[in-house]
């Protein structure tokens, strides 16, 4: 190699570094491109999870739970992340993953299905077609003894309703209600699942089958009845449980709970986030008649969370089912051998993609280097750290001659560390900003998050004294913001409501003008969706809110949240990132990302009176014609399968 060529290569370490901001991998690198993988390492538990869904498969087993435990950084979701891409290749396995939990824990059966349908819209064989999409065509063939693909239906859709309107969807809703009543108990279900095939009413299809209400005219149109406010939990679990097991008759559900040593609570029964997760992963394991769960967790958190829950033994028994009854599998520290070929791995990605060739495989760095991190018995996010953090600078050889002298464990000092954490953060955020504009309670949590960090200033005269959230067991108002206002005291009740549905949001704007009861003198609506006219309580809520008691209405711009829920997930995550809250505090008073986020501002500014521009129409009707042959509207379905599909 020449001195230029060497030279070059050094350029371009001062110029990129692939370590920074990717030591945490998070749930958009699960479910797209995955960091670089060293597959040898902590190879037992993927090919554990591997050879279970082979005997599912193959009808020698049935349910299957198995617990990963290992000390933070060991590469949990790494090998979660590793499973995923192994079975993306094949179409026989139904992949569902979550790494979230809202922010409120007793919603957590409605929070799954949220995250089943969320799965089921990713694409599966075919690029551009839901797995939702596929059901729906299996659902079809089945009942009607043909084998067409969903993107053979999807374009015939529009005809189908044209001719015959909803009296389609009735045919097959009731002819596959028939044959599948074993497994389906609810036919709305099925109902929603053929929807999907028509594509201007698929999203407003998997909207209700994650448990969301449409708004009345949608419900109306597409015959989906919505549940009633308090019977969300139940119905979710009834559903999830009837939709693993009809998809489990075309593939194995795989369903993975990460992320789950979080220090959250229940704010009614006290229960933690691992005993919750794995007391619902028990009654699924309980419901469902074929899947593989596989959870990760920190060894302390099996040993003082899942251990401590009331009849533990059942629950142990169901999420640590396989290989051994009742015993997790332990992730392994790196030795030497592992560290070179995971750091081995990562610059090769690196060099390949600048087209250059390094002095030798692991350029920067040398091998004794990482032989000698590799007796400190380290895990690999504190590997991949140390590289980030040596990348740029000259790398002095560790000297092994003396054995007194005993190389301390890697100290990293980064002042980019927030905002490398930041932006990590807001790519995930723009991932699945989607999902995140509809979680009501998320975006509450966010915005109260934001507003703790500027208490003490003052934004458009107010200035802020303190935040108090409810506690929303029949309240639902988020949280309150009291402050100090040309000298008077100021307390902004504040709810986030971006589902539709008009019973939901008349309870909330009735407590939201209920200023005694809750101790308010402004109360502040935070939705980005018009209130349906047809809603007349809660017009008539909204109109006292605003006209007589001085209310006010703010909608959520994409733009203007997204970092809002970057920083805060950067919070949560802080123990991931190896950040401290002081740390992550400095970085938003630097930067001024609350002190002046238009949304903060609009919150705290005088309220106009008037609805907020920009708003998305809910009265906006889906066209659906109604039916022209009322002779024989069904004729033509029993005969599709001849010339129907040749394009005539």
């Amino acid at each position: 190699m020449t001195v230029s060529e060497f030279s070059n290569i050094d350029d371009l370490i001062q110029q990129h570094n692939p370590f920074a901001g990717h030591t945490v991998v998070r749930n958009s690198q699960v479910w797209n491109k995955s960091l670089p993988d060293a597959p040898s390492i902590n190879a037992h538990v993927s090919d554990t999870v591997f050879e279970a869904i082979s005997k599912i498969n193959q009808d020698s087993m049935q349910t299957v739970g198995i617990t990963v435990v290992g000390e933070r950084g060991l590469g949990k979701t790494q090998v979660i992340s590793r499973i995923r891409h192994h079975f993306k290749q094949t179409d026989q396995v139904l992949f569902i993953y979550m790494g979230e939990y809202g922010e409120k824990l007793s919603k957590i059966k409605s929070k799954f299905l949220e995250t089943l349908t969320s799965s089921l819209r990713a694409y599966g064989q075919y690029q551009g077609i839901m797995q939702w999409q596929e059901i729906a065509a299996h659902l079809i063939n089945q009942a009607k003894g043909w084998n067409y693909t969903a993107e053979q239906y999807i374009p015939r859709f529009p005809d189908w309703l044209n001719q015959h309107s909803t009296k389609a969807i009735d045919h097959f809703t009731n002819l596959i209600f028939s044959k599948q009543n074993q497994i389906i108990e609810n036919p709305y279900i099925v109902r929603a699942i053929l929807w999907t095939l028509s594509s201007p009413h698929a999203m407003y299809a998997t909207y209700w089958l994650s448990g969301m209400e449409l708004a009345e005219r949608q419900a109306q149109d597409m015959g989906l009845p919505n549940f009633k406010t308090g019977e969300k939990e139940a119905e979710s679990f009834k559903t999830t449980c009837q939709i693993l097991n009809l998809v489990s008759q075309y593939k194995i559900p795989l369903i993975c709970f990460d992320e789950l040593d979080a220090p959250l609570f229940d704010e009614l029964t006290g229960f933690s986030l691992p005993q919750i997760t794995a007391s619902l992963a028990k009654d699924l394991f309980n419901n469902i008649k074929r899947g593989l769960f596989l959870l990760a967790m920190y060894k302390d958190t099996w040993s003082q969370n899942v251990r401590a829950l009331p009849q533990a033994e059942a629950v142990i028994h169901r999420i640590a089912s396989y290989p051994q009854l009742g015993e997790p599998i332990y992730l392994n520290y790196l030795k030497p051998d592992d560290i070179i070929v995971l750091v081995s791995q990562w610059l090769e990605e690196f060099y390949t993609k600048h087209q250059v060739v390094p002095p030798h495989y692991l350029y920067p760095f040398t091998q004794d280097q990482l032989i000698e991190l590799g007796k400190q018995r380290p895990m690999a996010r504190s590997i991949l750290s140390w590289c980030s953090a040596n990348w740029k600078s000259k790398i002095v050889p560790i000297s092994i001659k003396d054995n007194s002298v005993k190389p301390q464990p890697p100290i990293i000092i980064n002042d980019n560390l927030v905002k490398s954490a930041f932006e990590t953060e807001i790519i995930e955020v723009e991932q699945k900003i989607t999902d995140l504009l509809e979680d009501s309670d998320q975006l509450a949590e966010t915005l109260a998050f934001s507003f703790e960090r500027i208490i003490g200033k003052t934004i458009e005269n107010v200035e802020i004294k303190s935040i108090q959230r409810f506690k929303q067991n029949t309240c639902y108002l988020h949280f309150k913001i009291n402050g100090i206002e040309n000298s008077q005291p100021v307390k902004i009740g504040l709810a986030v409501i971006q589902q539709s549905g008009g019973a939901i949001v008349q309870a909330i704007l009735r407590q939201l003008g209920d200023y005694q009861k809750f101790d308010l003198t402004r109360g502040c609506l935070v939705r980005s969706k018009t209130i349906g006219r047809n809603a007349r309580s809660a017009q008539k809520y909204l109109k006292e809110l605003q006209e007589e008691k001085g209310g006010e209405w703010v909608r959520i711009p994409e733009e203007d949240i997204k970092p809002l829920l970057a920083i805060y997930a950067v919070y949560k995550n802080q123990e991931s990132y190896g950040l401290k809250p002081e740390q992550i505090f400095d970085f938003i008073e630097k930067s001024e990302l609350v002190v002046k986020n238009p949304i903060i501002c609009e919150i705290l500014s005088d309220p106009s009176g008037q609805a907020p521009d920009g708003l998305i129409d809910e009265d906006i009707p889906i066209i659906i014609p109604p039916s022209s042959d009322d002779q024989n509207p069904l004729q033509s379905l029993i005969d599709w399968g001849g010339s129907f599909f040749s394009g005539n």
